[in-house]
């Protein structure tokens, strides 16, 4: 017999609110939140479909754990520390108990890893792909929150981590051809992403503009152009040298990395603009950073290879519509 709406919140959910005294035990409409002095909300909102954000024979845990890590993700790329979330089960009537049993294991696991509490939410049935939705909730030093806005020409252009290995991670689960090793790493990359939020802390009044990588550095790089040249008023544009594109072993050995890392997306890396006098701060901070090109005032991304070659990639990044 399938678990009940009510049934799973009592059995399953109830238990992810615990130490969470707004939750009220998940019995109110809504919950109720205080917020410390000299501090702002930061809210962000994700969602994750079935074949589109993860595939039908995912483990239910690496589902439930990268709907949450890729809204942590966007609190990194805000600067903010994690507070609680909220969800939305869409999920057929035949769902077996076990599944949703570690689908919740999951947020467990991440929910104590990374400080933050489920504090409410909904359940619908569907009769297509199963769907989730994550609200988070985080906060930040008012006036400190980290944006898209900020990037004059001359910021250098910085990335955490490597890039592609999400790109390459689903390839191998929809039956590339990898070596063992490889193809465990970079599937794992692809199913459990890793939110930088102690880098999207120490980038506060420092990064000139920030976001984190899920369409695509390429894709994702242009919202902040666009979003920076309306700040400032005139078109902004990048130059970036793809010889220092970070890349994993694993990627490296895959064909196609460099056109993963620049438009593939999934990765969840925090993009980051720099101002060139603070260059010095980037051997402080506590993961690993690379400087992959600069600001311009010339619309437009040019990436160029090897001798200053032009590379002309097939497309931005991922798109929905």
């Amino acid at each position: 017999m399938a678990l009940g709406e009510f049934q799973m919140i009592d059995r399953l959910l109830k238990p992810l609110a615990e130490g969470f005294e707004g939750a009220l035990g998940l019995t109110d409409d809504a919950a109720l939140l205080d917020l410390p002095a000299g501090r702002q909300l930061v809210i962000a909102k994700d969602a994750i479909v079935e074949n589109v954000h993860f595939l039908t024979g995912d483990p239910p845990a690496s589902v439930a754990r990268k709907l949450l890590r890729q809204n942590l993700s966007d609190l990194a790329a805000m600067g903010a520390d994690p507070l609680a979330y909220l969800t939305v089960f869409g999920r057929r009537k035949d769902l077996p108990e076990a599944w949703l049993a570690e689908f919740a294991a999951g947020l467990a696991q991440d929910q104590a890893e990374f400080g933050l509490h489920l504090i409410g939410g909904d359940t619908v049935s569907t009769t297509g792909p199963l769907f989730f939705s994550l609200t988070i909730l985080g906060t930040v030093p008012r006036g400190q929150a980290l944006t898209r806005a900020g990037a004059r020409p001359g910021d250098l252009v910085c990335v955490s981590g490597t890039l592609g290995d999400g790109a390459l991670g689903l390839r191998v689960l929809q039956g590339e051809a990898a070596p063992r090793e490889a193809a465990a790493w970079l599937a794992a990359r692809y199913r459990v992403p890793s939110p930088r939020l102690s880098l999207g802390t120490a980038l506060r009044g420092q990064a000139s503009a920030c976001l984190d990588v899920s369409d695509g550095t390429l894709a994702d790089l242009q919202h902040i152009l666009d979003t920076s040249g309306a700040a400032l008023g005139e078109p902004l544009g990048a130059s970036i040298d793809a010889t220092r594109l970070p890349l994993s072993d694993a990627a490296a050995a895959m064909p196609g990395a460099v056109a993963a890392a620049l438009t593939g997306g999934d990765d969840y890396e925090l993009l980051f603009t720099l101002p060139p006098e603070r260059r010095p701060v980037l051997a402080t901070l506590p993961f690993p950073v690379t400087v992959i090109g600069e600001i311009t005032r010339d619309a437009g991304i040019t990436v160029t290879g090897p001798d200053g070659t032009p590379i002309e990639p097939g497309s931005a990044g991922w798109r929905h519509f």
